[in-house]
């Protein structure tokens, strides 16, 4: 099944972990993409390569989410490329941990701008381009934001990050509001704990092999786990949906609070 065919999908932070797990699902259903990436080029060519395999399109593009000048050239380069847009996809994020009174402010601004500020980015100009696309006479488009387990739960030593997560969620939320008019949708995803990229480099390989004790579901979250949620609520099948939140974490948020403690 191709859901997503003649249909251009903008994913930020596509070059690894769930960014390129959400490119690679909704390629798989015909959708082209944008991928956009701010360091990884080598990965972010290479998720090219596999879209283009799956008999896609792919446009890769650099920008820095948090330079709101960057995201709206990029929205406008993706729609001169493909002529015009469909999916926007709010996945790229960044945190260092520690805890509120350890932390430093270049650390904890460096959050903010990334996995609050462009995530908000991404949503104005990308909201833009679909309100424009609908007062042509285009149907609307889906918004798709990824949020974190750590907005429903207060992890230890993440302050700036479940801060900017909270703040997204509720910046989802308006947004779906201000676009009903247009039949935009705007919905949340909540991923646990998934094996990433980095996530290997923030506790190393034998402590993510070994998280599965952690997790009730026995296992850690995977980019296409993300990506299988993201393609239902690209879909029409969700249609209907605007405004929601989907937790996405094998049960983990019933038992956050053990995980929190590690």
């Amino acid at each position: 099944m191709r859901r997503f065919e003649g249909k251009v999908a903008l994913i930020t932070g596509a070059s690894r972990g769930i960014g390129r797990g959400i490119a690679l699902c909704l390629a798989e259903e015909g959708a082209d993409i944008v991928i956009n990436y701010r360091s990884h080029a080598d990965e972010a060519r290479q998720v090219a390569e596999e879209v283009q395999r799956l008999g896609s399109r792919a446009l890769v593009w650099q920008a820095d989410v948090a330079d709101m000048a960057a995201v709206a050239a990029m929205v406008a380069g993706a729609v001169e490329h493909f002529g015009h847009l469909d999916i926007v996809v709010a996945n790229a994020a960044s945190h260092k941990r520690a805890a509120l009174i350890e932390s430093n402010w270049e650390d904890d601004r460096h959050t903010f701008e990334v996995s609050m500020f462009g995530v908000m980015h991404t949503c104005k100009f990308g909201a833009q381009q679909l309100v424009r696309q609908v007062q042509s006479g285009r149907p609307g488009g889906k918004i798709i934001i990824i949020g974190s387990l750590h907005q429903e739960t207060a992890f230890h030593r993440y302050s700036a990050y479940n801060m900017s997560k909270a703040a997204i969620s509720h910046l989802g939320r308006t947004l779906a509001a201000e676009l009903l008019p247009y039949r935009i949708n705007v919905n949340m995803i909540n991923p646990g704990w998934i094996d990433t990229p980095g996530e290997r480099a923030m506790f190393g390989d034998q402590y993510i092999d070994e998280g599965h004790r952690f997790c009730p579901w026995g296992r850690l979250g995977t980019p296409r786990d993300i990506g299988k949620a993201v393609a239902y609520l690209a879909s029409d099948d969700a249609d209907y949906v605007t405004g929601a939140t989907l937790l996405v974490d094998g049960g983990m948020k019933l038992t956050a609070a053990a995980v929190s403690e590690q």
